[in-house]
Order: C-alpha cells, then structure tokens, then sequence
C-alpha cells in the first residue's frame, strides 16, 4: 500500500496554519525562531512560529567538534552571560600540528594562518547549546515539536498556468506505525500539515528537504558541485593529570595521503572531557578506504595518544558537513521558504566552524521573513535574505576562504601552501581577499575509482582501550529506531549494489558506513546480497553522498529515532 492510498483511505491529514514554519531545531532553526519573536516583541506584532525537530529533543541529532565563535551569539542575545549559555571554557591555547606516522610538527604560533585563531572562541558542546537556545525559543512563544520528522514539502497550486513553479506551502510529517510491510499496525497515525506563509529549511547538511529544493528549484544551477566530509567524533573522560582546559589541538597530515583530505582535531572541555575526532572528505579516490578506521588508528598516534590514554570513551557520533563554502552555496530562497545553516552550506570548512554561520544565516532569513509579514506578503521568495547576506560579514568571512577546499582538490601539499598564502600572508600584506578564483566541477561521489584500480589498506584491529570497533560505537551513541518500521535508507534500484558497487568498487558502503548500517552477505546459493542494518543509523548521511551510484537515498525515519547525543 503506497503512501498515497494511506492518504486516500484514512485522510485528510489535519492542518495547522502558522506564519513560520521552521524545520530544524539546529541552532540555525532555532536562531530563525528566536529572532522572529524578538523582532515581533519589540514592534508589538504577533507572529506564529513553530519549529519541527526529529530528535528525541533540540540537540539530540546535533554533533560538532565544537569550538565556537560567538560572534553571531553576542548578535541574538548581548547578553548570553548573564542568561546562562553554556560557553564555559574559552580557548586557552591553540596547536596545529602535521603528523608523520609516528612524529609531529607543530607550527611555530606566528606562522599559524588565521583562520586557525580560536582567541576569544569558545570549546563547547554543541548539543547542551542547542538545548538552551531551545529553552530560550519556548520562553519567547516558539512552538516546538520534538520527535516530529518533516518528512515531505507541500506546494501551493500556483504557478502552473504562469509556467511557474508553484510556491512552498508547508511541510508534513510522517505517518507514525508503519509496519516493516509498509502496511499499518495497530499504532497507525496519519501524518498532520503544518502550513505556513514562509518555511524556513534548517536540516543540516545533505537536508533530505534541502535536497529536493534545490533540484526542484534548480537552486544549484551555476554553482559549483557542493562538497562534503564525515566527521567522526568521539567524546572522552580523561585523566585530570592530563587535562588542559581550552586547550585546542587541530592535526593535518598522516594517517591521509597527500591525495586525500582530511585532519583531526582534539578539544579540552572543562570537567575533564575531551572532545575529538577525524574528518574525512568524501571526494576521495580510494574504496578500501574507511572514514571510521582511519580515526581510530589516527588515535593511536602518539600525540594524540597523549592526551587520552587512560582514560574512557563516553560518547560516539558522525555526521556529514558541507564543506563547498561560498562558491557552492546554492541560491538560498525560493518562492515560500529559504535555506539556512548547514542545508544551504554555509559552513567554513577553512576555520572548521559552522554554528555561528548558521546562527547569522537564520537572524538573516528571520529579519526578511518578518520584513515580508509586516508587509502582508506571503510565499513570494525573500529576496532580502540573500541580500543581507551578502552585505553582511558572514559573506566577508567566506569570501576571504572561498578558495579552501579547491586548493584541496589539488593535492594536500598545495593545499597546505595556498591556505597559508591567502590566510596568513595575504593578510599581512593588507590583502583581505584572495586576488583569484578556483572552481571545481566534480560531484564527491564521481571521485571514486574501481577497486582494482586503487591500493587495498590493511587496518590494524581495536583494542578495546583506545580504538573500537562500529557497533561499540553505535552503542555509545545511544541510537535507537523503531524496529518496525520501513528501512529509511532507501534503494532505487536492488540490484546496483552488488551488481556495480560490489563488483566494481569492492563494496565501499560497507566501509564508508560509520555505524555498520551496510553489510554484504552472502545468500544458501552463494551469491552475494546487501544487507541493510537500518536500526544502526546515526543519520550522518554519508551513504546518500557518497554513494558512487548515487542508488541510496535517505528518507526520514519515524520520529524520535536515531542518535540521542549526550554532551556532544
């Protein structure tokens, strides 16, 4: 039974109207919601804003390194001190280092570019600040649905006599019990509408919303392909001896080669904690290669060994960045709604933050959205926001570091040198801007080459103490789903995984996956069949990238499942 006739036989969904309807309680959602009510109070208007979150919670599903800038936070609230945001620990020192596989180098201070600076940043969690930006929200009016998933975008139906395309009318959530059969149980609940004058899309990176905007608008169209990396994060209880609060530690070099991107990084939390992980660009070449096995050796090296061993790992999570920067961002609005945050990609993957640009980017859409209200307008596009936006210093800041990736795409070695030409010598020579401009044209996911064709990489095995295996690690992270229910990773096509990703490229999802959710086993004749193990998930949206055949697609699961991220 499709979802269609499950509409038909126990519809019609119930509706609520709103004037804002926002998906995503990230701190970009959120910094929407936030700004709406407080431009709202201070002109005494009334505005409904309601906000959809899949997690168990606002900051269940969120994960990040995190050291942050509160640049756009002082913007939101001026006085977040004395309101009590959880920034506790500020930056006390920084290390670059470049790792051979058992020695490093650090960067003398003054030769560090600037975008590695954290002076005056902040090491956090992320998930405890999206949690008391959601506690903010809800004391000025904002609606909030936790462990509701937007899981399709309603139009209007306008545009089609014009040759327009229609305007952005809401979103629905999922229908609840669901059976493994598509059929439903006896906890079967019709999804409801939520509509709204404007809907703003703040689903983090690789949006399953996001994505279908941007193909349906065509909003990439002139853009460079968006680029993406996995972060693999893992959060630590250490030795107090070995503890330096706000100590930051950022590590380029081994355990990648000089054709692939990728570093570490390690962050000292107050209380003892440390927070650290591995990113990986999803535009490398290799298949043999795994995100997830390579942080764990990358652990195991001796300078990042010394600030953890010892000690016990407490959390575990993963998740995709954008990490195009400014020259991938798409066209941010369309007509009833926009993209902000992370959905949009506006992450500066050169100072490896993204949560004050999602912050800035939701003020941005929130000040256009209630501009429009004011007005009386309704479902035109915001066409203030991009405005704003570029106006603003968010695109000064991106604009400097446009470049970043590209250089990347060339090779670590030049990567390395551009990056500290135009963001440390520029600078000293009073050149903010780098005088040119680097495109790329290549999608991640065409990056991979045949297996046959690449170096297969031996991976020693985990310990136990210091490196883990994949289900230990999904465990700590807490994630759970529905068992029945419809597998949410999706193929469009059964046969492509054996058929072209496992006799071609060796299988890579079983290797890219960082929660073991792909396995390919073999059926009584022999023959080979892919397993999807749904219920693993950390909804990090690796496989719906980097899947050579772009076969996979992620959809939305019920809500409330996946991760429940503590202190991350």
């Amino acid at each position: 039974m499709k979802p269609t006739s499950l509409l038909e036989q126990y519809g019609p969904r119930e509706a609520m109207e709103y004037d804002v309807v926002v998906v995503g309680a990230g701190p970009g959602g959120l910094a929407t919601a936030i700004r709406l009510k407080q431009l709202a109070a201070a002109k005494g208007a009334d505005v409904s804003v309601v906000l959809l979150e899949k997690g168990a919670a606002p900051g269940a599903h969120i994960l990040s390194g995190a050291v942050m800038d509160p640049i756009a936070l002082n913007e939101l609230f001026p006085n977040w001190k004395e309101l009590g945001a959880p920034l506790n620990q500020p930056v006390t020192g920084d290390d670059v280092l470049f790792l051979s596989e058992t020695g490093s180098r650090r960067t003398p201070n003054f030769l560090v570019p600037d975008c590695f600076d954290n002076e005056g940043n902040y090491v956090i969690s992320l998930g405890a600040l999206t949690q008391w930006l959601g506690e903010q929200a809800e004391a000025l009016g904002v609606e909030i649905f936790p462990g509701f998933t937007a899981a399709e975008v309603l139009y209007n139906d306008n545009g089609s006599e014009s040759g327009n395309l229609p305007s952005v009318k809401g979103v629905a959530t999922g229908n609840l019990g669901i059976g493994k059969d598509g059929l439903p149980h006896d906890g079967f609940q019709l999804g409801m509408e939520l509509h709204a004058k404007y809907t703003i899309f703040a689903e983090g990176a690789r949006g399953h919303l996001g994505k279908q905007l941007i193909t349906k608008y065509k909003l990439d169209e002139g853009r460079d392909p968006q680029s993406h990396a996995i972060g693999i994060k893992e959060l630590w209880e250490i030795d107090p001896a070995r503890a330096q609060p706000g100590r930051v530690v950022h590590t380029a070099g081994w355990p990648m080669d000089s054709q692939t991107y990728g570093g570490g990084f390690l962050y000292h939390l107050e209380g003892n904690k440390v927070t650290l992980g591995f990113v990986t660009g999803l535009d490398y070449k290799n298949p043999w290669l795994s995100p997830f096995e390579e942080m764990q050796r990358w652990k195991a090296h001796p300078a990042i060994r010394a600030h953890i061993e010892g000690g016990k790992r407490i959390g575990y999570g993963a998740r995709a960045i954008t990490a195009g920067g400014l020259l991938s961002l798409p066209k941010t609005v369309f007509p009833g709604g926009a993209l902000i945050g992370c959905d949009a990609g506006y992450l500066n993957a050169a100072r490896i933050k993204g949560s004050h640009a999602a912050i800035k980017s939701g003020m941005l859409a929130a000040e256009a959205a209630f501009e429009a209200l004011a007005a009386g307008r309704s479902g035109d596009e915001l066409s203030a926001y991009p405005a704003a936006f570029e106006n603003s210093w968010l695109h000064t800041e991106l604009d400097q570091s446009r470049n970043f990736k590209q250089w990347f795409k060339k090779g670590s070695l030049v990567g390395a040198l551009m990056t500290g030409i135009e963001q440390w010598l520029l600078p000293r020579l009073g050149i903010k801007r780098p005088p040119w401009t680097i495109h790329r044209t290549q999608a991640d996911h065409a990056s991979l080459r045949p297996a046959a064709e690449m170096p297969q990489i031996s991976y020693p095995k985990p310990d136990g103490k210091l490196t883990f295996d994949r289900l230990s690690s999904v465990f700590v992270s807490n994630t759970n789903h529905e068992e029945n229910q419809p597998a949410h990773l999706t193929l469009k096509d059964a046969s492509v995984p054996v058929q072209i990703n496992l006799a071609k490229y060796a299988g890579p999802e079983s290797r890219y996956c960082p929660a073991g959710v792909y396995e390919f086993v073999k059926n009584d004749d022999g023959s080979d069949r892919l397993q999807i193990n749904a219920q693993n998930c950390v909804h990090c949206k690796t496989c719906d990238i980097k899947d050579p055949t772009q076969n996979i697609v992620w959809v939305t699961p019920e809500g409330g499942g996946g991760p429940n991220y503590a202190g991350m």
